[in-house]
């Protein structure tokens, strides 16, 4: 958009300098024409004046003597013709019968003063051809005719024409300085404002455009958009706390309601009433998932995280070890892969990688099945660390991959399996927060690989020893 600015300034300009220059360039051109011109043109006529005696006596030498000194003084062929356009006198070898000629000897002998060219113009040679006639009695007998160089002219002309084409180039360029300056007055605040907004949308929500900047119009728009900003970034804050107060405040009546329903379990006696009150307990069991995932949820979106260095192939480590013997009661052989050996700094939101661990893993055997396997992978890739978990259970199509992180979404032939379905939410919105990336995809033959790449991080720095106090 600048370019265009200043290209449409810059055209603008280039066209008032031609409205004002070219008709200046006309006028001096004439002005230099009509200086030789006069000049030539007086020359002639005093030399008419002396012709129309010679003519009319046939004594043609004090003409010629004229003529002569005039070529010597100023290098200027000059002839004497009678009404026939015959030469009754010529010097430095003029031929009068020639094209150059022939137009300005014609306008002589009828009687008008001719010059050709009318204009003299830096790209023609021809030279300045005069001619006057001769008049005795009223009655013209003959003309004069002189023949001068232009070179002279043409370059006056020249010189004037290159200074105005060097001040139209100097106010070329002021002007074109001046529009990029003015362009980036003009364009900066929307600059700044196409900076923020990608700022906000990658999670910062406390940018904020200045408001001091550019021409009245963009310093009310920065003011409005800080505002709908700022609209937008309480409204989230006050849902981000709603959900987590609520979910808060909701787990001590729910943990109370629990512990009512399991003392009324001794007291059922038939079979039928054991299986519903095991069916109550399963669903404030799942209710208190549902409140977990919120609270984890709500304290994920905060707009600030804390950025840590962690080894994730430690954590990766740990996080494995910790889930064998869940999976060891499925009956799904949970393995940790060899990786690139050596330690895997990455940089991430704090407990970001242990959370996105142990929700990829603990889906991965929440839907395997008995026999199957979950592998576990730290390696470096694209200037970054990969932790990716890899399963052979039933995997999810296309379609459902691109619905897998939504809030509460799950699978059709799932609903029976315990879950909130907020746990590949969680760890999409931890990814980005650490400005990571969270790649899903079908495995060969079934099953599921999710991969979760991490900015590389430098080792972090050992902490220096404290010394102990010496005796006192």
């Amino acid at each position: 958009m600048r370019r265009r600015l200043v290209f449409s300034y810059s055209l603008l300009m280039i066209l008032v300098l031609l409205a004002l220059e070219t008709p200046l360039a006309i006028t001096l051109a004439n002005r230099e024409t009509e200086r030789i011109r006069a000049d030539r043109l007086a020359d002639a006529n005093r030399f008419a004046s002396l012709s129309g005696p010679a003519l009319r006596s046939g004594a043609v030498s004090a003409i010629d003597d004229e003529l002569r000194r005039y070529r010597e003084l100023y290098g200027i062929t000059a002839a004497v013709i009678d009404r026939e356009r015959r030469s009754v006198v010529a010097t430095g070898g003029l031929h009068v019968g020639s094209e150059l000629t022939d137009p300005a000897v014609f306008g002589a002998l009828a009687g008008r003063q001719m010059t050709i060219p009318e204009v003299i113009w830096p790209w023609q040679a021809d030279p300045l051809v005069v001619a006057v006639p001769v008049n005795d009695g009223g009655e013209v007998i003959g003309a004069v005719v002189t023949v001068s160089s232009t070179n002279r002219v043409r370059r006056s002309v020249t010189v004037w024409w290159a200074a105005l084409a060097t001040i139209g180039l100097l106010a070329v360029s002021a002007g074109v300085m001046t529009a990029f300056r003015l362009a980036g007055w003009v364009l900066r605040p929307v600059t700044v404002l196409d900076v923020v907004t990608h700022d906000i949308a990658a999670g910062d929500g406390l940018a904020r455009v200045p408001t001091q900047q550019g021409p009245p119009e963009l310093r009310r728009l920065a003011t409005s958009f800080n505002e709908m900003a700022d609209a937008v970034a309480d409204a989230l804050e006050r849902q981000r706390a709603f959900v987590a107060h609520a979910s808060h405040q909701l787990r001590n009546p729910l943990t109370a309601l629990r512990l009512r329903v399991e003392e009324l379990g001794p007291s059922l006696t038939d079979e039928y009433g054991r299986d519903e009150h095991k069916l109550a307990l399963e669903e404030t069991d799942r209710l208190a998932q549902v409140l977990d995932g919120l609270l984890t949820l709500a304290r994920a979106e905060r707009a600030q995280h804390a950025m840590v260095v962690v080894n994730a192939a430690t954590l990766a480590a740990s996080r494995v070890a910790a889930w064998q013997p869940l999976a060891n009661r499925h009956g799904i052989a949970l393995r940790l892969r060899p990786g690139d050996g050596g330690p895997a700094y990455a940089r991430a939101v704090r407990t970001a990688v242990d959370q996105v661990l142990d929700a990829l893993i603990d889906n991965s055997v929440k839907f395997g099945h008995s026999g199957g396997r979950v592998e576990v992978s730290v390696h470096h890739r694209d200037d970054g660390v990969v932790v990716e978990v890899t399963d052979d259970g039933p995997g999810m199509t296309d379609a459902q991959l691109e619905l897998s992180t939504e809030r509460f979404w799950r699978a059709p032939d799932t609903q029976n399996i315990d879950g909130a379905g907020l746990g590949l939410t969680i760890v999409a919105v931890l990814v980005d927060a650490s400005g990571g990336r969270l790649t899903m995809r079908q495995a060969e033959p079934t099953g599921l690989t999710a991969q979760v790449w991490f900015r590389a991080a430098e080792p972090p720095a050992p902490a220096r020893p404290v010394e102990a106090p010496g005796p006192a």
